[in-house]
């Protein structure tokens, strides 16, 4: 395997009633310390990365495929009753999700010992069943510049509530992501979720 990064932390995947649906990562241990970013696709097909670092930038954009991209200041925090709402804040992008209980997926992936959940071997195998059980969701596949991703999920709760704006525009109400995301060969689940995991970049070029 060739050189890899690894990035630890959540994935917060929503869709909304105005169209535009939303991937937020909030990554506690990466390459670049703690971070987050989002991934936004809006009703007509528009893909905007906003990415609070050059570094970040560079690496996303270089990964996945956007139409623009956008530096500035992105933080999400823990807000709600014990931390149970993601505050999402950004010059372009101002959004508060209510996260609920775990999701009969989220069950099953606790029962898989950690240290083998976030392994590119069991995303590998996990891979086809995902396929089937998630519609448009993949736990590996190759990336833009020659990279090989995978994902290791550990556990996957529902969200039950979005308010938020994007560029000023209110985004409605909280819907399915639907159509999926079209950023790279993975979307998130249909069901908006928050999903604990662990992706791992392989450079292979």
């Amino acid at each position: 395997m060739g050189a890899h990064q690894r990035f630890r932390g959540r994935i917060a995947g929503v869709g909304s009633t105005s169209g535009v649906r939303v991937v937020v990562g909030w990554w506690h241990e990466s390459p670049f310390g703690s971070f987050a970013d989002a991934m936004v696709e809006r009703a007509d097909g528009h893909r905007l990365l906003l990415a609070p670092s050059e570094q970040v930038r560079d690496l996303v954009a270089g990964t996945y495929v956007f139409d623009e991209t956008r530096i500035e200041p992105f933080t999400v925090s823990a807000g709600g009753a014990a931390g149970s709402q993601w505050v999402v804040e950004s010059p372009s992008l101002s959004l508060r999700l209510d996260v609920g209980g775990r999701m009969p997926v989220g069950h099953l992936l606790r029962l898989v010992p950690r240290g083998v959940a976030q392994s590119p071997a069991f995303a590998t195998v996990a891979d086809p069943v995902a396929r089937v059980a998630m519609r448009g969701v993949r736990t590996r596949g190759m990336a833009r510049a020659g990279r090989r991703e995978y994902y290791g999920a550990t556990d996957l709760r529902g969200v039950t509530a979005l308010t938020g704006t994007l560029d000023g525009i209110p985004l409605g109400e909280l819907a399915p992501v639907d159509p999926a995301c079209r950023f790279g060969f993975s979307s998130t689940p249909r069901h908006p979720s928050v999903t604990d995991v662990v992706t791992t970049i392989v450079d292979t070029a």
